[in-house]
């Protein structure tokens, strides 16, 4: 099996050989397709841009939004748009002037200088290539920062959502950047790893690594990494409570634990969701307090939908191609000396290619294919949307309880609440939202549920 594996890779590898071979300015493309995208993008948000001035908000949703509410989304959507844009433009211009400078090839010469300094030679390469991805994260950081600050203490205080402190942004950037070193040196030390370990037979090995830390952060990250930045509290007794045990006990769905999580620090946004092994659900303390217990259930009634329908493992399947792919691709550009010359990189280093550096120039070839891969894991995250939502719908006829009957309405209404609530935008363009959004827009969610009720309704009707 490995042996025809490694075949059929070997073969792909011959296709791509123009890689090493033919001159290409890579510099270019790389420049060229990122400003296609970013291009793109800005084109989006400027269809997207003439909705937020719309006096009304669609027919279905009329008597959820009172003038007042409706005015405030548009200018949040309005606001939000501004940022966006601008941001994408300015993060690409500092791509580009990075690439264009020679960058990259100066932070790793720097953190060979770094290495020699401390007594370490180009023979170590993982060393130097966790110097050079250092200094790569401090250089994407700094500008980063003053983004995040305008984001969190002027778009979002603006709009009534910010609760997050100076002094809690200043702890959740610290906690994050020690994070990114604690979780992020070791994997990238392992990866390195696995690549000098495997030779060219790395494929199937780090795909198998990386699986694992994929299942392992799935694990960790309830009990070690989130408590860093929220509190769990175990839900109180009550009626919330006694509905979403019962939920759970009857979909058979292992609940482990049921939190209240203090997303009311950050941000007054509402939100539920479900994750980690054993499954844990999750109840924004914003969601709670703002919804009726029967609506809350009809949102996590949604999100056990996704684990019935295997959701999560239906995703984990598809990046697992996707990482195939990628990695599939990678060897012909990891042994393209000309490739990184392309970039500035010296005749020395060249001619041995780091992995690090092959492989972060690499992604960025793979921009523009990238941008078409989201729209296609957005299209499927949308239909999954559609299939917890019936779900929820269908509940009554799946657990032949008469309590159910009406989950379909209640989910609607939690959902307007928290869009009303969340101030999120109700007139979307279509392809903005095919590029953008995971999930269906509201009215487009509503409308299916509606879909869903009368179609029941006319079954129920057939069998009397």
């Amino acid at each position: 099996m490995m042996d025809v594996l490694h075949s059929g890779l070997a073969a792909l590898q011959q296709k791509l050989s123009f890689v090493a071979t033919d001159p290409i300015d890579w510099k270019f493309f790389v420049q060229g397709s990122s400003w296609v995208v970013t291009l793109f993008e800005s084109y989006l948000l400027i269809r997207q841009y003439p909705l937020y001035s719309k006096a009304s908000p669609p027919k279905v949703l009329e008597k959820h939004f009172d003038g007042e509410v409706f005015r405030k989304s548009q200018n949040y959507g309005r606001d939000k748009a501004k940022f966006s844009l601008v941001t994408g433009l300015l993060k690409q211009t500092l791509d580009s002037a990075l690439i264009h400078s020679g960058f990259y090839a100066w932070a790793w010469d720097s953190a060979g200088k770094i290495m020699a300094y401390f007594g370490y030679g180009g023979e170590y390469e993982i060393i130097q290539s966790l110097t050079f991805s250092a200094i790569l994260f401090v250089a994407s950081s700094i500008p980063s920062i003053p983004i995040s600050v305008y984001g969190t203490f002027v778009l979002e205080e603006k709009h009534g959502f910010n609760k997050t402190t100076p002094s809690l942004f200043v702890s959740d950037l610290l906690k994050s950047w020690v994070l990114a070193f604690v979780i992020g040196g070791p994997f990238l030390s392992a990866f390195l790893y696995v690549f000098q370990w495997a030779g060219d037979r790395f494929v199937p090995w780090l795909m198998a690594f990386l699986l694992f830390f994929q299942i392992t952060m799935v694990i960790i990250y309830p009990t070690l990494i989130q408590p860093l930045f929220n509190k769990l509290s175990p839900l109180s007794d009550g009626e919330l409570r006694t509905r979403t045990e019962a939920l759970a006990s009857k979909l058979k769905f292992p609940l482990k634990h049921l939190y209240e999580i203090d997303g009311s620090k950050r941000s007054s946004h509402s939100n539920a969701y479900f994750f980690g092994l054993p499954w844990v659900l999750v109840i924004f303390d914003t969601l709670i307090k703002e919804s009726k217990p029967a609506e809350v259930e009809a949102v996590l009634a949604h999100e056990l939908g996704h684990w019935y329908h295997m959701h999560p493992t239906k995703l984990l399947c598809i990046s697992q191609v996707h990482i195939f792919t990628i990695l599939a691709l990678f060897p012909a550009f990891l042994h393209a000396p000309q490739f990184l010359r392309a970039f500035d990189f010296s005749d020395k280093v060249a001619a041995h290619p780091p992995t690090i550096v092959a492989f972060l120039l690499f992604q960025m070839i793979l921009t523009p294919l990238e941008a078409f891969v989201g729209i296609g894991l957005n299209f499927i995250s949308r239909r999954f949307e559609w299939e917890a939502d019936r779900f929820a719908c269908e509940l009554q006829d799946r657990l032949k309880d008469p309590e159910m009957t009406d989950m379909g309405e209640r989910l609607g209404r939690a959902l307007i609440a928290l869009h009303v609530k969340n101030l999120s935008t109700v007139w979307v363009d279509w392809l903005y939202s095919a590029y953008h959004h995971s999930h269906p827009t509201l009215t487009e969610r509503l409308k299916a549920m509606e879909s869903f009720r009368v179609k029941r309704d006319g079954h129920v009707k057939k069998e009397l």
